[in-house]
């Protein structure tokens, strides 16, 4: 008999098709998740402070992107009974799961952005 906790406990398979494996990738490989993930290691944020963070990200997109995460479990959303209201996000243990991976391909992405470019540049011709 198989438990949910067994289900919790499976290792997904990348190479098959029709693993939800593929929907967290999706989640974790989106560019303002990495970023949103970077700037939450420090602790809560507003969302003003996330978006002044990232730089160059429309409201819209944050707002759906921190929605996403919120879904899967990555981060949670607090708000507070305030006049102004306030929220503020801020990772969960799983959302801080991620710090190590992100912080790979962030540490990845600046010592290689040069040659990424150079290599752009000479496939244009």
């Amino acid at each position: 008999m198989v438990t949910s906790e067994d289900s919790i406990l499976k290792r997904g398979d990348l190479t098959d098709p029709n693993c939800p494996t593929r929907l967290v990738l999706d989640r974790i490989g989106d560019k303002w998740t990495v970023l949103v993930v970077t700037l939450l290691s420090d602790g809560p944020m507003r969302f003003t402070q996330l978006r002044t963070g990232i730089g160059g990200v429309a409201p819209k997109v944050l707002t759906q992107t921190l929605r996403a995460m919120e879904r899967d479990g990555l981060v949670i959303r607090t708000a507070y009974p305030e006049v102004p209201p306030r929220v503020t996000y801020e990772l969960t243990d799983l959302g801080h799961s991620l710090r190590g991976p992100v912080e790979a391909i962030a540490d990845w992405s600046e010592r290689n952005v040069n040659r990424i470019l150079a290599a752009r540049a000479a496939a244009q011709g």
